[in-house]
Formats: structure tokens, sequence, C-alpha cells
């Protein structure tokens, strides 16, 4: 297979008469080589009629317009989203997988295979990522963001932007305009969000895909908790290659161990692996040449009034634990309140919020804050935590922003372009599921974790907000522990094994420690 003037193909294969017939316009030249014209409608009748490795037009017939060229993976990345009407996209974080499916989407557009993009990502990126990026890469297309009140969401999309970007719950304010809106292809960002196929968010999508829809899922973490993840997802793109019912799935990756306890099965990760089709993934070590990423360990005394009360809480624990067999549900509850008393705050069941000495883990923060050589993201776990640290950084002179849910979508886009652009501030104190998803903060070259989370995928996304493209820095990661909670989920995340699926061995370790 070879490409003629980037507007035919030359084939050569066993059954020219198939070739001839399937595509109109197409000439037998002799000993079993065929002509074909390479248009992207060509390119996907040769593959489905079995052939491999057929090129994406967009390789030959495209100008990938923006202020960067693409990388090789990227337009590796570009050409099979074109190919393949619904599929995954699953590059690492940092990869540049916006980017591929702006410059694949403009090419539809341009191909007038599509006329209009719904771009469905967290709120946090839609307008710091998304609409910047699309400014970058595609900047000669109309671009919006729906949100607000429903009656201006539902203005937007009935306009004439070709790109238009809405948070996941916004969907649901305005999903029968939405489905009345054209749009040919939805790009779904973060896709791990759509795992639950009981969920409302779920069905929504579900309901708005038509026939004729292309569907692009992207997340550097797919089934990042549970190989059971990958039902929601596969449902969505290649509802045959899973079972009708997640129960069935359930058992086809997992085994039960005890009334409570899945533990993944042997062949689970294959058997996700062909769900999840047709997908590509390419990591960093791959394509980009990115600096070195270090992990260390910095241990923090908790402070006698923390010792007092977390000795309390296990003892409760271990009472309980003698008492009765201890759920997933019960054990994460309680290793929960044992994070909230080493980092700080605990909240209480009436929701009062109880705060606690944490001058020995203050005082390593800020020794890892003079020693970065570059700016600090700081991720905290608990909200009121974040209060804490703000005040003790300002009083000490050292600038900080904060990022947690209540701070608005335009604001947070203003706090990361001056961090970006500017000399302060110096550090960003995050709540880590505000900022864990696509947005690029490499003036910073050191993260700090106050405490551990429980997900892995919001970790790897969070750390990824600064080992990516326009990095110029070797890049650390510290993590500050004081506890052995802490020191046991830490250990499971840089092993990248789900907290949630070890909880009743984590309880249990934790009490016997």
């Amino acid at each position: 297979m070879k490409v003629v003037d980037n507007k035919a193909l030359e084939l050569k294969v066993r059954n020219p008469t198939q070739i001839t017939t399937a595509i109109p316009n197409s000439r037998y030249l002799g000993d079993g080589k065929v002509l074909v014209k390479w248009g992207l409608e060509e390119a996907r009748v040769l593959k489905n009629l079995g052939l491999k490795n057929v090129p994406s037009p967009i390789l030959g017939r495209y100008a990938w317009p923006g202020r960067f060229k693409p990388f090789d993976h990227q337009k590796t990345t570009s050409a099979f989203l074109t190919m393949n009407q619904r599929s995954f996209c699953f590059n690492e974080q940092g990869t540049g997988k916006t980017a591929s499916s702006i410059w694949a989407s403009d090419f539809l557009i341009e191909q007038k295979i599509i006329k209009r993009v719904l771009i469905i990502c967290p709120l946090s990126i839609m307008d710091s990522a998304w609409r910047a990026d699309l400014f970058s890469f595609a900047m000669h297309r109309k671009v919006d963001i729906a949100y607000g009140a429903k009656a201006k969401r539902e203005t937007i999309i009935k306009g004439d932007a070709e790109y238009i970007i809405i948070n996941y719950d916004g969907v649901e304010i305005v999903r029968d305009v939405i489905a009345e809106g054209g749009f040919d292809l939805i790009i779904a960002d973060e896709a791990t969000h759509y795992k639950n196929t009981q969920s409302k968010r779920w069905k929504i999508l579900n309901s708005l895909i038509k026939p004729n829809t292309w569907l692009w899922m992207m997340t550097g973490t797919p089934a990042a908790q549970s190989p059971v993840d990958a039902y929601g997802l596969a449902k969505l793109i290649n509802p045959k290659a899973v079972p009708r019912f997640a129960g069935a799935f359930r058992e086809m990756v997992m085994r039960k161990v005890t009334q409570f306890k899945w533990v993944p099965k042997e062949t689970a990760t294959t058997t996700v692996y062909d769900a999840l089709q047709p997908a590509i993934r390419f990591t960093k070590e791959q394509c980009l040449d990115l600096p070195e990423m270090t992990y260390v360990k910095r241990e923090v005394e908790l402070t006698p009034q923390q010792k007092k009360y977390y000795k309390i809480l296990k003892t409760q624990m271990l009472a309980v634990a003698a008492g009765e067999e201890i759920s997933a549900a019960n054990a994460a509850v309680a290793m929960n309140k044992l994070l909230q008393i080493s980092c700080g705050a605990v909240y209480s069941d009436s929701g009062e919020t109880v705060e606690f000495d944490v001058k020995n883990r203050y005082k390593v923060l800020s020794e890892v804050i003079a020693e970065s050589s570059q700016k600090v993201l700081i991720f905290v776990p608990f909200k009121h935590v974040i209060g804490i640290l703000s005040e003790k950084l300002t009083r000490d002179g050292i600038s900080s922003e904060i990022i947690n849910g209540s701070v608005s979508a335009s604001k947070r886009t203003a706090i990361f372009s001056r961090f970006q652009t500017t000399p302060e501030p110096r550090v960003l104190i995050i709540q880590p599921q505000a900022a864990a998803h696509g947005v690029t903060l490499t003036a910073a070259n050191t993260i700090v974790w106050w405490g551990p989370v429980p997900s892995l995928e919001t970790y790897a996304q969070a750390n990824a907000r600064v080992h990516r493209s326009g990095q110029n820095h070797p890049c650390t990661v510290v993590q500050l522990q004081g506890s052995a909670v802490e020191q046991r989920v830490y250990n499971l995340l840089d092993q990248k094994i789900s907290v949630h699926t070890k909880m009743i061995d984590l309880y249990q370790d934790v009490l016997d420690n």
C-alpha cells in the first residue's frame, strides 16, 4: 500500500474485484494492483474489508493548524480517531491528547463528515484547558462554553458555535436542547466519570448517542479503581464487547473471596483490554522527552494532640472489628477519619470541624517550599485544612492561591494563568478533585501531598499537572506521612494499586500495627 500524490492509494490485493466493487471510481491497474481515492470514507471501507494499517487521509491532506507543530504520536492519535467513529483514547496524562482530538475533529469538519462537536469535561478545565487549546490549535473555529443558568446554556447551544464545551452535570440541565443541537461528535474527556451504567450521568449520555454519532472517550487512567469500571465505558463505545448486564461482567473479571470482598481474576487485564476497543494509548516515555520525576517521602511526626485522638479512634476500630465482620464501606469511613486526624481537621457526624495542631507537618512543608527551585503545588484532600494552610503561608510571607470546589471556573482560569505566567503566586493549594485533570501547571516542578487520596486516578492525574509537555525542570513529588494509615495508602498508590480494592486488608493492616 502506497500513497500517490496525497490523493490516491495504490493497493496490491488478492481480490481486486472486491475493492473495485466496494469503492466507486476505483481502478484496476493489473497485477493485483488497484488505485483508489484516498478519502476518509474510502479508507474506512478498506479497513472494514479487513485491510490492515490503512492510513487516514489526515496524514496527507491536512495542514495541522495551530501555534505548535504536532508530535508524531499526536498525528498517529488523530489519524486513529478519524478512522474510528466510536473509540477510546487512553494516552497518558501530559501527552497532548486534547490537541490530537481537536485536530482530528477539525479535519472531520473540513471534510464535511461532521458539523458540530460537543465536548463534555470537568468544570475546572472547560476554559483553562479546552477553550485555550481550541484557540491554540483550531483558532479558525467558533467555540463557546455552555455554563451558567439554564436559559444561558440553551442560548449558547442553539447558537452557531462549531464547538460547545459543557461540564458533566450541565448536560442534564439542557439534555433536550443538546439532543436537538445537531452534534455529530461527542468527546467525553476524563471518561471514567461514565463507568457506572446505573448513574443518571451515564444514562443521559447514552440517550444522546444516535446511530450516526461519533463518540470519542478520553482518559489516561481507564479502569483505574477496578476492572469492573470498564463495563460502563465499553457499553457506550462497543456494547457488543460486554455482556448485557453489569453483574455478568463482574463475574468475568472478579472473584468473590468473602461476602464483602472481591478481587480481580488473573485474566481481568486481558478481559478489560478486549472490552475497551478500539483504543489507542501512548505513554509519556514513548513520545516525549520529559525531565525525570522523583518520588520522595517526608516523615512528619504527629503532634501529641493528633496522637491522642488517633489512638482513641484506632481503639474504637479494634472494638468494632472484634465484634463483627467489617464491610468495605465501614472500613473506608474509619480510614478516612484516621486520615483526617493525620491531616489536621476531623469532620464530626454533626458536620462540625475539629481542628488539630499541625505544626510538625507545616514545618516540613515550609522546608520543601524553601528547597524547591520553582513553584510548588500542594494537594490537600480535605477542604477545611486548605484554609488553615492558606493562613499559615500568608503569615509567613509566602504568596499562595486556593483552588477548591467553591472557586468558580472563571476565577480558576485566572489563577492558573497568573501561576503560569507571573512570579506570583509561588504556591497553589489545591483540593485534588478540583484540579487533577487537564490543567497544565508546569511553572511548578514540586508537588507536595499534604495527605494521600484513596483514588489512584486522582493521584496520577494530579501529579501529571507538572510532568507534561512544556516542563523544563526535573520534577519531585513529596509525600508527607505521619501515621501508619498514610504510609500504607501511599505505598498502595506507588504500586499503582487502587486503595478501594484493598480497603478491608488496609483496615486490618492498620489495626495490626
